[in-house]
C-alpha cells in the first residue's frame, strides 16, 4: 500500500519544521533571520551584510570550508549552483537553530510516555532500599550538573559535533604554541563555536597586546570557545533527543 508510507517519508524534516515554527521564540527568530538577509541584499557594503551568517552560526560557518559558494567562478551555471546550495544551506541552518530554540518553550521528553509507566508502584525489599541509600549521590548538584550536560554526550550528533570542537581547538593551541607562525589558526574554533566564541575572542583581544601576558591569551580563548562549544553540543543534544522521542513516539 505506497499510500500508507506517505505521510512518514519525512518525518525527522517535519518533525524540524514543527519545532522551528511551533513557538514564539522561534519565530521571532525567524523572523530576525528573515530581516537579516532583506538587509544583506539591500545593504550589500555594509557592516551588518554577514548578519545572517551569525545568526545561523556555527552550521552556516561550516559551508565556508567548501571550495564553492558565492562569488564561486566558472561560468554562469557553477556559480548559480554554488549560490543555490549556499542559500538551501543557509535556510537549513535557520531552521536547525529555530528548532532549537523551540525546544526550550516545549514541555521535556525525558519522561516516559503514560502508556509505558507502571500502573500500580512497586513495593521495594529492606535490601533494595539499603543498596538504594548506599548508591545515591552524595551531592544533588553534581547529579544535576550531569543530568544538565547530559544532552551533550548521549547522542551522534552532539558528539560528532563535540569531536568537530576538540579537533579546531587541538589544531589552534598546536599552531598558538608550538608553530612559529600561527597564521589565521584561530578561525576554526572560531567558527566552530560561534556565536558565543566572538565573545571569547573579544575578552582574550586585550590580553594579546600584553606583551607579558601574550602567551595566555590563546588559552583564554581556548577556554571560552571550548565552553561555547559545549553549550552548542547540549543544545543540538536536546533537538536531537526531541527528534528521536518524537519519531519513536507510535502513530494513534
Amino acid at each position: 500500500m505506497p499510500n500508507a508510507s506517505h505521510p512518514r517519508r519525512f518525518p525527522r524534516m517535519r518533525q524540524l519544521l514543527a519545532l522551528a515554527t511551533g513557538n514564539w521564540l522561534a519565530r521571532s527568530y525567524l523572523a530576525v533571520f528573515a530581516v537579516s538577509v532583506l538587509i544583506m541584499f539591500l545593504f550589500p557594503e555594509s557592516d551588518v551584510a554577514s548578519s545572517p551568517l551569525l545568526l545561523t552560526a556555527p552550521l552556516s560557518f561550516l559551508a565556508m570550508t567548501l571550495p564553492f559558494g558565492p562569488g564561486t567562478e566558472g561560468g554562469g551555471s557553477a556559480e548559480a549552483l554554488a549560490i543555490g546550495f549556499w542559500v538551501v544551506w543557509l535556510l537549513l541552518c535557520a531552521f536547525v537553530n529555530a528548532a532549537v530554540l523551540g525546544v526550550f518553550l516545549t514541555r521535556s521528553t525525558t519522561a516516559a510516555p503514560p502508556s509505558l509507566r507502571e500502573p500500580f508502584p512497586r513495593v521495594s525489599t529492606t535490601s533494595e532500599r539499603e543498596e538504594t541509600d548506599m548508591a545515591r549521590p552524595a551531592n544533588p548538584r553534581s547529579q544535576k550538573t550531569r543530568a544538565l550536560l547530559a544532552p551533550a554526550v548521549d547522542n551522534w550528533l552532539a558528539r560528532g559535533y563535540l569531536a568537530v570542537v576538540a579537533a579546531s581547538l587541538g589544531f589552534f593551541l598546536y599552531a598558538a604554541y608550538l608553530l612559529p607562525d600561527p597564521g589565521f589558526a584561530g578561525i576554526w574554533p572560531l567558527m566552530t563555536t560561534a556565536p558565543l566564541s566572538i565573545v571569547a575572542f573579544l575578552v582574550a583581544s586585550p590580553v594579546e597586546w600584553a606583551s607579558s601576558l601574550a602567551w595566555l591569551s590563546p588559552l583564554i580563548f581556548s577556554a571560552g570557545a571550548a565552553l561555547s562549544g559545549l553549550l552548542n553540543a547540549v543544545l543540538l543534544g536536546r533537538l536531537a533527543r526531541r527528534l528521536r522521542v518524537r519519531e519513536a513516539r507510535p502513530a494513534a
